[in-house]
């Protein structure tokens, strides 16, 4: 399958991974500063998300990523997953360590990680809502849990359209489960970046201490105004953090 996906600029790829509440278009905030400092930037849509359909058949994330790196030619990259796209980035940078130059992880899953009472409880609430197909509810809930109190009503009405269309695409199509390797920690050799949000649900701070505990060198940096997608709530506190650090 060929994900869709956009391309631009020039200079040192920076690949950037979406969140399960998003799709590419989550990335628009830092889309013209990337290249204006230098860099060429792909952003993507994983199976079941934007513009890609949902999965069929068995298959894997972080292959799918691999997979159009080898189609587009691009040989080493940095890796910047949100959520669900970290996880992502974990599995990419723990099997292809040699592809990396850099890593940032921004408010990242971690898959095995025990769910905290927070996490639980949104997970059965959501289920709620999607049982009875009512996916109004459950992308309000998503944008209620997920967007701390620096977002605005725009990024509010952009978050809700991406997560409503993820649940379109997603609620009919075959129960279909994407495989993913164990991710050896000791394996990534990128250096590293683990951005958590002082305002994010509940649990994610302690991924992001598992992540900096067991990556190598992982510089921490915890957002005290952040909730879970701050490259959305406020892309003039963070895109200058994501520079920063691309530029080393």
């Amino acid at each position: 399958m060929t994900l869709a996906y956009d391309l631009e600029g020039s200079g040192p790829t920076v690949v950037l991974l979406h969140s399960a509440v998003c799709d590419r278009q989550m990335w628009q905030p830092q889309w013209d500063a990337l290249h204006q400092a230098g860099f060429q930037t792909l952003r993507l849509d994983l199976r079941g998300f934007g513009e890609t359909p949902a999965p069929t058949e068995s298959y894997s994330n972080a292959e799918d990523v691999r997979d159009l790196l080898d189609e587009l030619g691009l040989d080493q990259v940095t890796l910047v997953g949100s959520s669900f796209g970290g996880r992502i980035a974990q599995e990419f940078a723990s099997r292809w360590p040699e592809r990396l130059t850099s890593l940032a992880l921004i408010c990242s899953a971690l898959r095995g990680h025990p769910p905290t009472p927070a996490m639980r409880a949104f997970g059965a609430a959501e289920d709620a809502f999607i049982e009875v197909r009512d996916l109004d509810g459950a992308a309000a809930l998503n944008v209620q849990t997920f967007l701390g109190p620096e977002a605005d009503e725009a990024t509010r009405v952009l978050v809700t359209q991406m997560q409503r269309l993820a649940f379109e695409l997603q609620i009919d199509a075959p129960e279909v489960e994407g495989r993913a390797e164990k991710v050896d920690f000791a394996a990534i050799t990128a250096r590293t970046l683990v951005v958590s949000g002082a305002l994010d649900l509940a649990g994610f701070d302690e991924i992001a201490d598992v992540l900096t505990e067991r990556i190598a060198g992982a510089q921490r940096v915890t957002l005290d105004w952040a909730g879970h997608l701050p490259s959305l709530e406020s892309p003039a506190r963070f895109t200058p953090i994501l520079l920063d650090f691309l530029r080393g």
